[in-house]
């Protein structure tokens, strides 16, 4: 059908665009004489498919404009929901609740919208005149009202009133503390419609916002970690810093903090809910003294956690359920901060009252869209935050790929970029509320690796689990190995996973310090059969993996005191993996070049020998490594162990 295709297509256009819509907020319809097509609720603009409409008989729709409703708040709002269901043809999708609105508009396409420029006029202290000298007499101002069956009354209100004044159907209807509905009878007309409305409004802006770029969150790592564990008493949260112009705006200036203290609109109290912390201390233990103060009495009167924190130094920070969630709640409240700003064009901020708040707070229909937003996932690594090194190929991307699906957000570390990009992005389609970033990594270079610590902070707030993944095998005796690749080897498989130890167990500490007394990090290191055994002609490799299990035992007992588990995996051989298998520099390859395997002629030769020495007759898979990582984290009465996975080709005593 042309035009829900034309629908679709306009919900895109502007779904996708920032400016128009945060956390696919809005909604847009088409309609006919008989039936409309509503977007359904909790489903995003931006990616919204035929399917994610629902659709509503116009004749049950139109009763509801007359019927007389219960006076008592909860019930009236929860028959109105009802005549919804009643009228609504497909069954399994919840109309918005604005669907009574988008009926009454005689327009056949509608879109509704709550854009940055448009709040900045509507949750302003001069909305209504400023909006009749911007665009004439006739704009449809409709005040603030609470949103449902009450809304959907004093809008018809204002439109029957509208009509009658001027012989003609409203193309723009403008709610305060909300946001804008445009209707017309093609997509076109909409598109310059919105055009026209934000080149006036740009024009009216007495400054602009600052740009929009990324500013450093200085010391994050020494402050976020602890702040998550104190979010963290029932369940682990994920936290997600950003900072740039706009939000040093706010959180380094105390008096500008004023003006985004109480939220603006709906969707800010959805998101963000209706109370924030704002702190401002000037170094990392004066701002761990605050946090470790105000927290635990903000959770006692709030009755929850807190969604959003402001740090003078390190930016806004998001707390939620998942990832995906905080990235919502850092949107929608820089989103409200954008609005504090461009307000003050139009005789400066107009948040919502306490009463309007309480409303939203409790009614059904927003905690249903709260409930809807927010994905739910049982996985074992549930919310947990894992640095792989080594991830962007093979055993190390394997492992992460395995993790995801079990709830991990995963910090994919290596130093080969475009792979470790093109990986990340692999893996976050993967994903529920859980979410995947690639930092380029040198874990031979401590500088590298306390970025890597910085950035995994930031973006998920926490490391809970370290996997020293990364690793180099040169291959060759004593005769073919020079002092170079020695070296070379020893530096990335030996000394790596010291450096790498040695930053990340900073981090680990502040968070037990925190944490509640039931909660362990990990730092595992991903070892090898080689490190349990000699290795003929391989003596490199295998002399870093022995050290690397005494670095293990001795790196446990003393991170022991700080519920701290080190413990190494050493797996058998993973065949399938670019390290034996790659065409050019595999193992099977080099193996086959030493001589290393007597009376080999072919890779194949040499793959047959080495399968013919595990009693399981199979090679190590992520998948197998993947459980024994799954084993360790969990376990609270292990650590300084190797624990072999290698198909019984080596057995403890």
């Amino acid at each position: 059908m042309k035009e829900i295709e034309q629908l679709i297509e306009i919900s895109q256009f502007y779904g996708r665009d920032s400016r128009y819509v945060i956390a696919g907020g809005g909604n847009t319809s088409y309609k006919n004489a008989d039936r409309i097509w509503v977007k359904a609720s909790g489903v995003s603009l931006a990616t919204i498919t035929e399917d994610g409409f629902a659709l509503l008989d116009r004749t049950k729709l139109r009763p509801m404009s007359e019927k007389k409703y219960s006076d008592d708040v909860a019930l009236r709002e929860e028959e109105v929901k009802n005549d919804l269901a009643a009228a609504t043809l497909t069954r399994d999708k919840r109309p918005s609740v604005e669907t009574s609105m988008h009926n009454i508009i005689e327009y056949a396409f509608v879109v509704h919208l709550h854009p940055t420029l448009v709040n900045a006029l509507m949750c302003s202290q001069q909305a209504e005149s400023m909006l009749k000298k911007l665009f004439g007499e006739k704009a449809l101002f409709v005040e603030y009202t609470d949103p449902g069956y009450v809304l959907f009354k004093k809008v018809e209100e204002k439109i029957k009133a509208f009509r009658a004044a001027y012989g003609e159907e409203p193309h723009v209807i403008w709610l305060q503390n909300h946001g804008i509905f445009v209707a017309a009878d093609t997509i076109e007309e909409i598109k310059n419609i919105y055009s026209d409305i934000f080149g006036t409004l740009e024009k009216s802006l007495q400054k602009n916002l600052p740009s929009d770029e990324t500013l450093s969150s200085q010391d994050a790592e020494k402050v976020i970690p602890a702040v998550r564990m104190m979010l963290s008493t029932n369940g682990l949260k994920t936290l997600k810093v950003r900072n740039n112009p706009i939000i040093a705006f706010f959180s380094e200036n105390v008096e500008n903090r004023q003006l985004i203290a109480k939220p603006f609109t709906p969707d800010e109290i959805v998101y963000c809910k209706s109370n924030y912390l704002f702190f401002d201390g000037n170094s990392e233990e004066t701002l761990l003294h605050e946090a470790e103060t105000q927290i635990p009495v903000f959770i006692e009167k709030q009755g929850y956690h807190p969604h959003v924190l402001l740090m003078k130094g390190i930016g806004l920070v998001a707390a939620g359920p998942n990832a995906k969630q905080c990235e919502t709640i850092l949107d929608v409240f820089e989103d409200a901060m954008k609005v504090a700003y461009l307000a003050q064009s139009f005789g400066g901020e107009h948040p919502m009252t306490q009463n309007q708040i309480d409303f939203i707070d409790h009614w059904e229909v927003e905690n249903y869209r709260r409930s809807v937003s927010t994905t739910k996932s049982n996985g074992r690594a549930e919310n947990k935050t894992i640095v792989i090194t080594g991830a962007a190929q093979g055993f190390g991307e394997g492992i992460a790929r395995c993790l995801v699906k079990e709830g991990a957000n995963i910090v994919v570390a290596d130093l080969n970029e475009e792979t470790g990009r093109k990986t990340a992005g692999e893996l976050n389609t993967l994903c529920g509320g859980n979410r995947v970033v690639f930092v380029k990594t040198d874990v031979t270079n401590i500088a590298s690796l306390e970025s890597l610590v910085h950035d995994a902070v930031c973006n998920f707030g926490a490391i809970d689990c370290y996997i020293s993944n990364a690793g180099v095998l040169r291959a060759g005796g004593l005769d073919e190995m020079t002092p170079e690749t020695f070296d070379f080897v020893t530096r990335i498989n030996y000394y790596g996973y010291f450096y790498g130890v040695k930053v990340v167990s900073r981090t680990l500490k502040l968070q037990t310090r925190f944490a509640p007394k039931d909660y362990y990090a990990d730092i595992i290191q991903i070892n090898s059969k080689s490190g349990l055994r000699g290795s003929k002609a391989n003596f490199a490799y295998a002399g870093g993996k022995f050290g690397g299990i005494g670095l293990t035992q001795s790196f446990a007992l003393e991170l022991a005191p700080y519920r701290i588990k080190v413990n190494s995996i050493c797996p058998g051989n993973f065949y399938e993996g670019p390290l034996w298998s790659d065409p050019e520099n595999g193992l099977f390859l080099q193996y086959l070049k030493t001589g290393k395997v007597p009376g080999a002629k072919t890779v194949e030769d040499v793959r047959e020998y080495y399968l013919s020495q595990v009693p399981m007759k199979k090679g190590c898979t992520p998948d197998d490594v993947t459980k024994g990582v799954l084993y360790l984290m969990e376990q609270c009465g292990e650590t300084g162990q190797a624990l072999p996975i290698t198909g019984g080709q080596v057995m403890l005593a």
